[in-house]
């Protein structure tokens, strides 16, 4: 299945940290402009990597202690995981070219 898994307090351990992937979780917000611009890239990159990578996503206004966990300070904030660890992460300005270059060096395919 291609698209983003919602995330929130509740299944992030399961979805994310216990993932057999490598994954994407994407924070976003509702009044992020940047956010809701990048939307339509990450899921076009969602279905091009779909089972090689998971790619989930928190919407950051109904999760603001989950954020706050994942020392989200900005949006939007891409974090990757591997092995359920962090592994590397964007923030602030960038756009679909950098997070496909993320996932290609996560995925060893640079």
């Amino acid at each position: 299945m291609a698209g983003l898994i919602e995330v929130n307090k509740d299944n992030f351990d399961q979805e994310v940290k216990e993932a057999n992937l490598p994954v994407l979780v994407d924070f976003w917000g509702p009044k992020c402009v940047p956010c809701m611009g990048l939307m339509p890239a990450v899921e076009e990159i969602a279905a091009r990597y779909a089972g090689k990578m998971k790619f989930c996503k928190v919407n950051t206004a109904e999760n603001r202690r989950l954020a706050i966990q994942q020392k989200v300070l900005s949006l939007p904030t891409f974090l990757f995981y591997k092995n359920g660890e962090l592994a590397d992460q964007l923030q602030g300005e960038f756009g679909p070219e950098e997070i496909e270059a993320k996932i290609k060096a996560m995925l060893g395919l640079n």
